[in-house]
């Protein structure tokens, strides 16, 4: 019996009702279809303070960061909508990575065991025309800086506030498709990486 690819769906977004949380569970159901194991990950559920060096070195990792570690440690890979904040990823999801690539009991500063050997698919949603591309550059450059093999394919969708219809799907069908299509090819690619 095989085992399931495991994905870690998740949006750099922390609003509520966040567009980027609406895409992310589209690029989910294309990678549900394709055979993968979805986990949504809500970053407003767990503990992850500003980090901090120092308090990090007093204290160790904070039990909510430690949890998220633990889930992201043991998936395949990751499905990321990040809005862009002034040009960039958001803080809260640069927080997030930079606790994730921090070491564990009997791991060294290089280890990076949430993201070495890991798939990503990436997108955006905006209310703004260039529906966050900005932001996705900055993050594709992180991860593969962290060893995270990140698909070519990417969407970063414009004009956010009107491209969801009652349903939770986007209206465009062609950008519907493109979502889809980067969760099933994330699941993929983090398949054939598992059995080279």
């Amino acid at each position: 019996m095989s085992v399931p690819t495991r994905l870690i769906a998740l949006s750099g977004s922390t609003r509520r009702e966040s567009y980027n949380r609406r895409l992310v569970r589209i690029a989910g159901e294309g990678a549900s279809r394709a055979g993968g194991e979805i986990h949504l990950v809500d970053l407003n559920d767990f503990e992850l303070p500003l980090y901090h060096a120092d308090h990090e070195a007093e204290h160790g990792m904070p039990k909510g960061a430690a949890a998220f570690k633990e889930l992201c440690v043991a998936a395949d890979g990751y499905l990321i909508a990040a809005p862009e904040y002034n040009g960039s990823l958001p803080a809260a999801l640069k927080n997030a990575i930079d606790w994730l690539s921090r070491p564990g009991p009997g791991e060294t500063e290089l280890s990076h065991t949430a993201f070495r050997g890991k798939v990503a698919g990436i997108m955006s949603a905006s209310p703004g025309a260039w529906g966050g591309v900005r932001g996705l550059a900055h993050l594709r450059q992180i991860l593969a800086g962290l060893n995270v093999l990140v698909t070519a394919e990417q969407i970063a969708l414009p004009a956010a506030q009107i491209a969801f219809d009652e349903h939770g799907r986007l209206k465009n069908a062609t950008f519907q498709t493109l979502t889809e299509s980067i969760g099933a090819r994330t699941v993929h690619l983090a398949r054939v990486l598992k059995n080279p």
